[in-house]
């Protein structure tokens, strides 16, 4: 108890009222004025609920040469962009990664990011062939896949 007499409410509790009520599962949640913070009076904001995919597509190769830009700029070409015509967007950076051997690999990474409806039932077999073909085409462990889910308005 707090010194007023109110019980605290665990930063756990905060988040997952804060998801729920952000994908909209807030009907069997409810909560009193003293055990959640006060939150601003805002009007909603515009969109809808799409999913948002994020690949991470490393460059190193195990024979110690990289996959050029112009060697992923046509693999874009032929398998991204076909796949995802409406669009997506293409972030470029550095990371580090443990592989299967244990060796620590530092690499150039490209990241593909894809936001799509969930109506879109087809884009989970298009996302795992990129996948696939990327790994097999340029001899990769693996390909990263983040998923989540976001507020979208165009």
């Amino acid at each position: 108890m707090t010194r007023d007499g109110r019980r605290p409410v665990s930063r756990r509790t905060v988040a997952a009222v804060a998801v729920a009520a952000a994908l909209g599962l807030g009907g069997g949640l409810t909560a009193s004025a003293s055990e959640t913070p006060a939150a601003p009076a805002q009007a909603q904001s515009p969109g809808e609920i799409w999913k948002r995919t994020e690949l991470f597509f490393g460059t190193g190769k195990p024979d110690g040469t990289e996959v050029t830009d112009k060697e992923f700029a046509a693999f874009s070409d032929r398998e991204i962009t076909p796949a995802f015509p409406d669009g997506f967007t293409r972030l470029d950076g550095s990371g580090q990664w443990r592989g299967g051997s244990g060796t620590i690999v530092r690499e150039h990474t490209h990241v593909i990011v894809l936001l799509y409806p969930f109506a879109n039932r087809d884009a989970e077999r298009r996302i795992e062939e990129v996948r696939a073909d990327y790994k097999k085409q340029f001899d990769q462990e693996s390909v990263l896949r983040s998923d989540s889910v976001e507020k979208v308005s165009f």
